[in-house]
């Protein structure tokens, strides 16, 4: 599935999400590899087959393999920091936040691609997750890296669109269900 065949299976209810999946793949603002390597990111943290399958896709042709695994790599790594670190500055308990956190992350310092990128994904990973404090810290990053506002915000608007895609086409799955269910 590419992404014009995501974006026909988007329902109509949904057509905002259709519109938007449409100005994602144009955006012109992003390198090849920032946008590319969001797609998969985001595809992989949405949680949807069909939407990380077809962003995939999309993607993996215009990724070097290393920047294909550094995206994989940022979202997986995010799901286990959005997950700790959500909890540390959630919990009553602030101990929490003194103890270490004895979790592997060498990819962070390490992604194998550049470092600003790798930093633009799991921004944007953290933002579906919704990781306030991890959110902080990669924006931080980022702004001592010197890029702008406005491509911050493209990254998260990327991670919007693809979540909603998501949960559109969920919500279509359930209009199926319920279809059956009634005849």
């Amino acid at each position: 599935m590419s992404i014009d065949a995501l974006k026909s299976a988007i329902p109509d209810f949904a057509k905002d999400v259709r519109l938007n999946l449409s100005s994602m793949a144009s955006d012109e603002s992003l390198t090849d590899q920032q946008k590319y390597g969001l797609f998969v990111a985001c595809g992989i943290a949405s949680r949807n087959a069909a939407v990380r399958d077809a962003l995939i896709a999309e993607a993996a042709p215009k990724l070097s393999p290393a920047a294909l695994a550094a995206a994989k790599s940022a979202a997986a790594i995010m799901g286990m920091n959005n997950v700790y670190y959500r909890f540390v500055h959630l919990a009553a308990n602030k101990e929490y936040q003194t103890m270490p956190a004895k979790l592997r992350m060498n990819v962070i310092g390490n992604p194998g691609v550049d470092k600003i990128d790798f930093e633009l994904w799991s921004l944007a990973v953290s933002a579906i997750n919704g990781c306030g404090l991890c959110i902080d810290s990669h924006e931080e990053v980022l702004r001592k890296g010197e890029v702008s506002t406005a491509t911050i915000q493209t990254a998260v608007r990327f991670a919007a669109i693809i979540a909603s895609a998501a949960i559109a086409l969920e919500a279509a799955e359930s209009d199926t269900g319920a279809s059956a269910a009634a005849a």
